[in-house]
């Protein structure tokens, strides 16, 4: 399956807020959950939340392990396996030596963002070099009002924006989450 190769991290830091500072943003219960089932629905291999803040971490730990261990993985035995995949690190580079580690390679590192960029590839783009190598790759989603430019300039590839018909482009990620995935790796 395609997806093995591919990870996904929500990156709570580094982001910007709305006065392009860079911040560490909120944890989401909405978030940890419909993203870690779209990565389930597609197959992916790891769903990474990447907060620095401590208490953040517990809570996200909280979540998922209820889900995973608790109650709720009785009650919803879907949920379980989706919650599954996520791990939660304080940094960027945790989930890439993770892969690593899995894969005995580095992973390639994809960005995504709501603005155009100079040098982005398209979603078809990216979805043959899925199909047509065995190289694994961590796509990143940021929180807040976006990814900090140091991270989009290490990053190997950028991913283009989701664009709509009209000028207005403010997804949730999980919906930014969900199109993409169903873009690389959906049935055509």
């Amino acid at each position: 399956m395609t997806g093995t190769r591919l990870s996904i991290a929500l990156l709570h830091y580094p982001v910007y807020d709305k006065n392009r500072q860079t911040v560490a943003t909120a944890v989401t219960n909405l978030d940890l959950h419909d993203i870690a089932r779209a990565a389930r629905t597609y197959g992916l291999f790891r769903y990474f939340v990447v907060t620095p803040v401590p208490d953040q971490q517990a809570l996200a730990e909280r979540i998922g392990s209820h889900w995973r261990e608790g109650w709720g993985s009785t009650y919803n035995p879907h949920r379980k396996e989706a919650l599954e995949l996520m791990r939660v690190v304080a940094t960027l580079d945790e989930a890439k030596a993770e892969l690593a580690e899995s894969y005995g390679r580095p992973v390639k590192t994809v960005v995504t963002g709501a603005r155009n960029r100079p040098g982005s590839i398209s979603c078809p783009t990216l979805a043959r070099r899925l199909q047509d190598d065995d190289q694994p790759y961590l796509l990143m989603f940021g929180t807040g009002w976006g990814i900090t430019d140091e991270i989009f300039a290490a990053a190997d590839l950028v991913l283009e924006p989701i664009n709509g018909p009209g000028a207005y482009n403010h997804l949730s990620v999980r919906s930014a989450v969900s199109i993409i995935l169903d873009r690389l790796l959906g049935e055509r």
